[in-house]
């Protein structure tokens, strides 16, 4: 007879787990810099319009909105830094889903949404052991960048 408890070892364990955490970096990181960052650069085109809800000043706002589609997304691929880069990602994408796109339907705000959720995800679970982080940091630091 088969246990449940099992069923779910394999899917729960550390190693499994550490390798989940980097493919979802990598997944989640690259979708974000070819469907958005690549976009704000003008890769294939004129570059994007980057909403500014704050009224900064325009070169500040693209700044802030390529870094976080296109450099701190790099920095996650690598486990680099890793929570604390998720933080200007958070930034944008939750300003997106709540400010530029609060008044939209939920078909429109999914992207953003579901951007978040991902990192937000990232941010409390951490890079996991394959990742620059857990090589320079070691596990208990690791856990704490």
């Amino acid at each position: 007879m088969i246990k449940f408890k099992n069923l779910l070892l394999p899917i729960t364990s550390t190693k499994t787990m550490d390798f989940c955490m980097l493919f979802f970096r990598i997944a989640i990181s690259l979708e974000l810099i070819f469907v958005h960052g690549l976009k704000k650069i003008g890769i294939n085109g004129l570059p994007e319009t980057v909403p500014n809800p704050f009224n900064m000043p325009q070169s500040l706002n693209e700044i802030i909105a390529i870094a976080a589609n296109l450099f701190f997304p790099q920095l996650i691929i690598m486990g680099l830094f890793t929570r604390l880069s998720t933080l200007p990602i958070l930034a944008v994408t939750l300003t997106g889903y709540f400010i530029v796109h609060g008044n939209d339907s939920l078909l429109e705000r999914d992207i953003p949404f579901m951007f978040s959720l991902g990192y937000l995800m990232i941010a409390f679970a951490g890079p996991g052991r394959y990742s620059l982080d857990h090589y320079f940091f070691g596990n208990k630091k690791a856990a704490e960048v």
